[in-house]
């Protein structure tokens, strides 16, 4: 670290840790879910309606999620978001428990828990810039991405498996205590008054972050170029677990060590991606990332076994964190604070609103061309969808400065 970069600050570590602790509880959430609803019922279109019903949430509530992080104050809201899920998580602890749990109930409190997140997870990242100096925005989101991915993809989901065999609501117990303790250290964190005293009605507020996204020309690519790339990322991955096992005829331990060599991926990109940006800038980086995404799905459909599987995989997370971190770093330097919850929330409904459209695509796409052909068609949309977007990022003022920071007015003045 070079001496005259900033440290990060206590209430970062804070945050931190709140997130690490949140993602083990979260993962173990995750694998137990799955287990608990085939214990309920055998009929997977029930099933795939619990999965369902944790994502409406980003499509119906985002906006208005998006709004109240801009109008209250946003250690609150995360730390209450916390507790509500904490007390939801705990029912369902009970109720499985004691064997009352159908399918609906269950579909409904998966609802209940993401609707939270809609909240909790806006305001995560509107809360990073007041808590941290603007030259390390682009470590501290690193350091984030790296404690959730290590906890929500290598710790949590062998936690929550093995508990669950112990006793149906042990998991969720474990669920519901992270919750709490990560409400506990969010509380401590320090407020900030960004709000004025009086506000627009919701749907002005909501409005104001429609026209500052549609207005900013860069972020309006990224936004749809993220919505392209989940909509491919799930036309391929809705069927990995196919293509590793029958294609590949892995038993279930090599596809778990596949969805390993994936995290692995992601926590180097979550530790490096700041050298990365400060080294070469934050849209060559971008572009980087993007580019080498589209290539490596073609190459996962076409690999020859696991070993070149896994590593295209390690690769693919590792480019997929370096994208998250930069355009998540972007955001926060761009978008000025009174409005950055309301501009993230419409930024997450376009690029996650085509997360089940992929998915369902991928199926068609499996059933008819075979499992190898979902990758390499996701991979020429997402080339296809990069060329269309360059003349954009080529423009954009991130190009001309080494570091990759970006100032408001620079962002205003070229790209809307």
């Amino acid at each position: 670290m070079k001496p005259d970069t900033p440290r990060l600050p206590a209430p970062y570590w804070r945050l931190w840790w709140a997130a690490g602790i949140n993602s083990i509880g979260d993962g173990a959430f995750a694998a137990a879910v799955p287990l608990l609803a085939v214990t309920i019922t055998r009929d997977p279109r029930l099933v795939s309606v619990v999965s369902a019903a944790a994502y409406l949430p980003w499509l119906l509530l985002s906006l208005p999620a998006g709004a109240l992080v801009d109008r209250h104050d946003r250690v609150t809201l995360m730390w209450r978001s916390q507790a509500i899920q904490a007390l939801i998580v705990t029912v369902i602890a009970v109720l499985a428990a004691v064997g009352h749990l159908d399918v609906t109930a269950l579909a409904l409190m998966a609802f209940t828990l993401g609707a939270c997140e809609t909240v909790f997870a806006n305001a995560a990242q509107a809360i990073v810039p007041d808590v941290v100096a603007r030259p390390v925005l682009h470590r501290a989101n690193g350091y984030q991405q790296t404690i959730t991915t290590i906890g929500h993809q290598f710790l949590g989901p062998p936690i929550g498996s093995l508990l669950f065999a112990v006793a149906v609501a042990l998991p969720f117990g474990v669920d519901a205590g992270s919750f709490a303790l990560s409400a506990v250290l969010l509380a401590t964190l320090p407020r900030r008054a960004h709000r004025p005293a009086t506000h627009p009605p919701m749907r002005s507020a909501i409005a104001d972050g429609l026209r500052w996204l549609a207005g900013h020309r860069l972020l309006r690519t990224l936004a749809i170029l993220l919505g392209v790339n989940t909509f491919c990322g799930q036309l391929g991955n809705a069927t990995l677990v196919l293509l590793a096992t029958q294609t590949l005829n892995l038993d279930a331990r090599g596809y778990g060590l596949l969805l390993a060599c994936a995290a692995i991926g992601s926590v180097l990109g979550g530790l490096v991606s700041a050298r990365v940006v400060g080294r070469i800038g934050a849209l060559p980086a971008l572009l980087t990332a993007l580019a080498t995404n589209a290539v490596v799905f073609v190459g996962i459909g076409l690999s020859p076994n696991a070993i070149v599987l896994g590593a295209l995989l390690s690769v693919n997370g590792f480019v997929i964190t370096l994208w998250n971190i930069v355009t998540v770093t972007l955001r926060q330097q761009v978008v000025p604070s009174a409005l950055l919850g309301r501009v993230n929330s419409v930024y997450k409904m376009v690029g996650w609103g085509l997360i089940p459209l992929g998915a369902l695509a991928g199926g068609l796409v499996a059933y008819s061309f075979g499992l190898r052909a979902p990758y390499p068609v996701a991979g020429v949309l997402r080339g296809i969808a990069l060329l269309a977007a360059l003349p954009v990022l080529l423009r954009a003022a991130l190009w001309r400065l080494p570091s990759g920071r970006l100032e408001a007015g620079d962002a205003v003045k070229i790209d809307r």
